[in-house]
């Protein structure tokens, strides 16, 4: 009977480190987050107008 006590503690360890060992291996996921894809999408039209101011100002 003690002998499955203890088979069973060390699966229960066993599996608690593979677990851990795998959850920090895995990386966190970026957020999918519509404000960080609007700021991405405005960006070339903010560059693109400081393009055109830049060429009006050289005329």
């Amino acid at each position: 009977m003690t002998k499955i006590i203890a088979a069973l503690v060390a699966g229960v360890f066993a599996v608690a480190s593979v677990g851990a060992f795998a959850a920090a291996h895995a990386g966190a996921q970026p957020a999918k987050d519509g404000k960080k894809d609007e700021m991405k999408k405005d960006a070339p039209k903010a560059d693109a107008k400081k393009d055109e101011a830049k060429k009006d100002a050289k005329k």
